[in-house]
């Protein structure tokens, strides 16, 4: 990638972020061209479509929750480490408003932009919930797309007027049932 192409492509990046923090996945293509100070075919140039765009702001997150999870593993007990990577992948995919029905999309569909990194963050916390199973400190009903579909109902529950205020207990009871009843709070 030339220079000032590769200047565009994270200068949009960094601008998408902020936008798309603020407005959700749903956030305006045509805002984001603008507040980065280009027009609208240099965006597509760079990201043909919303979920490429997309896929990029995230992939580094996944990127680093997926590592997390690895490190968790070996540092942490095995309860503490899937406790742990559940607070952050709901606090991360609480950042951007919408981005958990993607990821849920994502996860079935092997042609979206989403799907590799989705699936790679959902065999890490599948590997966090199978050593705590194995410890005999997680339900051993439980797998690794019901974990990924338990952090999405949970940053969706955060993200609810409603049920904002009361989305760490939420929190706490949904983790404790996960983690066969063990003290959740922190």
């Amino acid at each position: 990638m030339r220079a000032d192409a590769k200047k565009n492509y994270d200068h949009l990046l960094d601008v998408a972020r902020v936008v798309v923090a603020e407005q959700g996945a749903d956030a305006s293509l045509r805002d984001i061209a603008r507040r980065a100070g280009v027009g609208l075919g240099t965006l597509y140039r760079h990201f043909p479509t919303r979920e490429a765009l997309l896929e990029a702001l995230l992939r580094t997150s996944f990127d680093e929750l997926t590592a997390h999870a690895a490190e968790l593993g070996t540092s942490s007990a095995p309860q503490d480490a899937l406790l742990t990577w559940l607070r952050d992948c709901v606090a991360f995919s609480q950042t951007y408003h919408g981005v958990t029905t993607m990821m849920m999309a994502a996860i079935e569909e092997p042609e979206s932009a989403l799907h590799e990194s989705c699936v790679s963050m959902k065999a890490a916390g599948t590997q966090l919930l199978t050593r705590a199973q194995e410890a005999g400190v997680a339900r051993p009903d439980l797998d690794g797309i019901e974990l990924f579909a338990f952090i999405a109902a949970l940053a969706w529950l955060g993200d609810q007027p409603a049920t904002a205020a009361r989305a760490e207990h939420l929190f706490d009871v949904i983790a404790g049932a996960i983690l066969a009843g063990a003290d959740v709070t922190p």
